[in-house]
Parts: C-alpha cells; sequence; structure tokens
C-alpha cells in the first residue's frame, strides 16, 4: 500500500509506514499530531535520526527523571537554571555534575527511542510527511537500523484488535522472504522470539504458527507482526501442505548472526569496491565465472547482500559507510538481475569473451550511433542496455546535454538508481541550463521520490524557461491537488 504524504494513523499501518519510508530512503520529517501534542520522528536517507515531541512527559528531564538517572530535587535545580539561562537542561545537568557527559548520551538517544515508540501506541491521529526539516545541529543522533526500532516499538503495543487487524488472513503459509534487502535486515530478535522461526517452515499457517509457540499467541503474534511488517516474512503463494520445503540459500542461523569481521577490515574492503565499483564486471560483482550454476550464484548474492546491507553498519565509524554500502548493494542486486537466470549468464559470458572485438567495434562507432542504439533499446524495455550506451555516447561526448538527459530516464527504469539519475540529468542541466525539459523531468524524480517541495521548485524552473511545459503543469498540479 502507498502511504500518501498526509493522512491518519488509523487508515495505514504505522510500522509499514516507516519500512516505506525506509526503503525509499527518504530525507525528511514525519509528524503525528494529536488535539494536544505534536511528535515529529526526523529522517535522513530513511533511517530515524531524532525525534521531537511537544508533550510535556517526553521531555529529557523527566525522561531521565522517570528512568532513575536524576531526582526530583536534581530535576528541579536545573528547571530552575535552565529558565534563567536559556541553556538546554542536558547541558545543564552536566555542567552541575549530576550527569555524566556519557549519561546524557545515553539519555538523548533513550528519550529519541522513547518519543518514537510512544508512536506505535497511538491508534489514530493526523500524520504529515515533508521534505527536508530535518535538524542538523543535534550532536547526539540516533544510530539504530529501522528493524530494530520497529521490533521495539511493536513490543509495547497492547492492543490485540490492532495487531489482528493489521495482520493477514491467519490461514495463510507464511515463508522467509526472497529478497536480500529485506532478509537481512539489523533486527535483534530476543531468545524467546528466536524459537518462533523455526515453525516458519513454508508449510505451516500463520494459525498454526501461534497455535503451536511455546508462549502466549498474543506475544506470538506480535513477534510475527514484527517480522511481516518489515519484510523478512512473506506470503508463500499457492502453498501445498503436504509438500515442505527448507529454504536452501538462507538458514535462521544465518538470519540472526551478526556479520563477523574486524571493521578495518571491512572499512578498507568497503572502500576498495566503492571506488572500483565503474571498473568492476557483473560477474566480478558477484564472485562467479562462466561455470557457477545457478544455485551458487543466488548463494554469492544472498551472502554478499547479507554482507553489504547498510542496517548492519549503522554505527561504523566511518561517515560516508552507509552511503558506500547502499552503491555496492545496488550494484550486486543489479549484477544478481542480469546474472540470475542460465540464459542471460551464457549470453554475458560470451560477449566478455570477445572484448577485443567489441572494444574495436566501439571505438569506431559515434557518439550519435551508440545514441541511436540506446534509444532503440530502451524502446524494447531493455533499460540496463540503454544505460550502457547512453553512458558511452556521453562519455566520447560529454558535452551534449541530450545524452545525459536520457541517460537519466533510462536510470529511472533501473532498480536503485534514482540517485545516479539525478546526478546524471544535473549534469544536463549544467550543460542546458535554458531547457526547461530537464527541469520538468528532474521535478518528475523527485516525486517519484517522494521529495515534494524539491518537486515543485522544479517544476516552477521549467515553467520559466518553457511556460507550456505539459509536465511541470501536470505534476504541480498533482502536488497542489
Amino acid at each position: 500500500m502507498e502511504i500518501p504524504l498526509k493522512g491518519n494513523i488509523r487508515d495505514y499501518s504505522f510500522p509499514k509506514m516507516l519500512v516505506q519510508l525506509n526503503r525509499k530512503r527518504v530525507t525528511g520529517t514525519l509528524s503525528v499530531s494529536m488535539p494536544h501534542f505534536t511528535k515529529k520522528i526526523y529522517l535522513i536517507k530513511g533511517d530515524a535520526v531524532f525525534a521531537s515531541s511537544s508533550y510535556e512527559d517526553d521531555r529529557l528531564g523527566e525522561m531521565l527523571l522517570k528512568a532513575g538517572k536524576i531526582t526530583v530535587e536534581q530535576y528541579d535545580k536545573s528547571v530552575e537554571i535552565l529558565k534563567a539561562t536559556k541553556k538546554r537542561q542536558g547541558a545543564i545537568l552536566v555542567e552541575l555534575g549530576y550527569l555524566t557527559p556519557k549519561d546524557l548520551f545515553w539519555g538523548v538517544k533513550y528519550q529519541v527511542k522513547e518519543i518514537i515508540y510512544s508512536l506505535f501506541q497511538l491508534e489514530e491521529g493526523g500524520f504529515e510527511l515533508t521534505d527536508g526539516n530535518v535538524p542538523t545541529h543535534e550532536v547526539i543522533t540516533l544510530k539504530m537500523s529501522m528493524g530494530n526500532l520497529i521490533y521495539e516499538g511493536v513490543k509495547k503495543i497492547d492492543s490485540w484488535t490492532r495487531i489482528r487487524q493489521e495482520m493477514p488472513d491467519t490461514g495463510i503459509v507464511l515463508k522467509l522472504s526472497e529478497d536480500p534487502l529485506s532478509l537481512f535486515q539489523d533486527v535483534e530478535l530476543s531468545p524467546n522470539d528466536k524459537k518462533i522461526l523455526p515453525m516458519i517452515d513454508g508449510t505451516r499457517t500463520l494459525k498454526e504458527i501461534v497455535d503451536s509457540s511455546w508462549t502466549n499467541s498474543f506475544e506470538a503474534m506480535k513477534t510475527i507482526y514484527v517480522l511481516w511488517s518489515i519484510g523478512i516474512l512473506e506470503e508463500k503463494k499457492g502453498a501445498q501442505r503436504e509438500i515442505k520445503e527448507t529454504p536452501e540459500t538462507v538458514s535462521f542461523e544465518d538470519l540472526l548472526q551478526p556479520f563477523a569481521e574486524e571493521e578495518e577490515e571491512f572499512i578498507k574492503r568497503v572502500a576498495e569496491i566503492y571506488s572500483n565499483l565503474d571498473k568492476l564486471k557483473l560477474h566480478e560483482l558477484l564472485e562467479i565465472d562462466e561455470n557457477s550454476d545457478t544455485e551458487t550464484v543466488k548463494k554469492n548474492y544472498y551472502r554478499l547482500a547479507r554482507e553489504f546491507h547498510p542496517d548492519r553498519h549503522l554505527s561504523a565509524s566511518d561517515a560516508t559507510m552507509i552511503d558506500k554500502l547502499t552503491a555496492i548493494s545496488d550494484a550486486v542486486t543489479t549484477a544478481y538481475s542480469a546474472l540470475k537466470d542460465d540464459s542471460g549468464r551464457a549470453g554475458y559470458f560470451r560477449l566478455l569473451a570477445k572484448p577485443a572485438k567489441k572494444e574495436k567495434a566501439a571505438e569506431k562507432e559515434s557518439d550519435e550511433e551508440q545514441f541511436k542504439k540506446g534509444v532503440d533499446e530502451f524502446k524494447k524495455g531493455n533499460f540496463q542496455g540503454a544505460v550502457d550506451l547512453f553512458r558511452e555516447a556521453a562519455r566520447i561526448n560529454p558535452k551534449k546535454a541530450q545524452y545525459w538527459s536520457y541517460l537519466s530516464l533510462a536510470l529511472t527504469k533501473v532498480p536503485h538508481k534514482l540517485k545516479e539519475a539525478e546526478d546524471t540529468l544535473l549534469e544536463a542541466i549544467k550543460l542546458d541550463p535554458l531547457n526547461g525539459e530537464h527541469y520538468a523531468n528532474l521535478g518528475l524524480l523527485y516525486l517519484k521520490s517522494g521529495l515534494t517541495k524539491r518537486a515543485s521548485g522544479q517544476f516552477e524552473k521549467a515553467l520559466k524557461f518553457d511556460p507550456g511545459n505539459i509536465k511541470a503543469q501536470k505534476g504541480l498540479k498533482q502536488i497542489r491537488g
């Protein structure tokens, strides 16, 4: 279900809302308003980094008092100084010696998590997603995977009716997801909750799993609800009850174990792969050769998807790590899409076996010929092929804006390439800044990403240079309703 920019949380699953924002790597603010307070979650590239609340009990001092970190006397003294100086209460508590900097760090993260967790318990309230507006002055930010955040939040829900309404029919058969990006999220299940997982074997219905669980039905349903909401579990279509299937590509042990690798060593490995992404061939990314069979390709893909999943490295010391991992994950997924079946893989290696001939032919072809071939491939629906041809045309003649514009269009048709599509379209605008069509296309790209304010700005620029631009007119009409 597509989540709108504005609505009421009673009409949508709050966990699935957070999952969708995370998958789309949205940067912005999700506000939830009740008659007497408003709570906000601030997201950067899909990860919740901070939260705020106008509810008095959500203030830092109150949170620390309830957590037993400060006394009432210390709380009152800090409030007295706060009113006189307007300093932040956390800084005052540290200056007075009531908290250590480490305690303050814990307190702020605790406050942010509790504000977010409280939203899971609301059964109604108006929500609105706005582009940008993320506080950049916060020194202490939350570094927690969306999967773990949802897991902890759902555990605080005490309404059976709500959980049941948001779950599918109890007669469906559940299985592990076949999407590694959903499968290998960082979710730290409790030892008790882990006991439920072996029962999800692709043959049991939701009801059978709940009825057979070691714990009470409500707690079992909450655990399954978390895994269903974040995409680790999915419905098994056309399930045959008499045939028992065991996942061959991944086990529950693989799913839950942290990836064991020294951070310094891993950072070097990521940096090396990231710096060579444009040079690495598809089979090199997947670490396969022409003798690899389909099962090997799939196993390698799952292993690499798990190793480079951004969720598993949110606490990395390298500030650019998440962006690098996202780019690597996207590249690995693209490689798998191209090489996962026998025919595609065989064709790829046949072409690879004649590199000299291919390079020689490419040298003879002009940028215009590469571009025309790209247009033909795009019309056929071969978007990755079109991307390669448009990219080659732009390499031969980088000063032609049209090549960059078409390259951007083709990239929007390839999974996880919207950021690269934006970069190439910005290059087209730099070369041809008075062309309204470029701005209109950029507006559509931002609209597709849920960045409505940016989209609106680009549509307005398009109409400034091209008042009759239909794309821009329709885009603004869609945004303004």
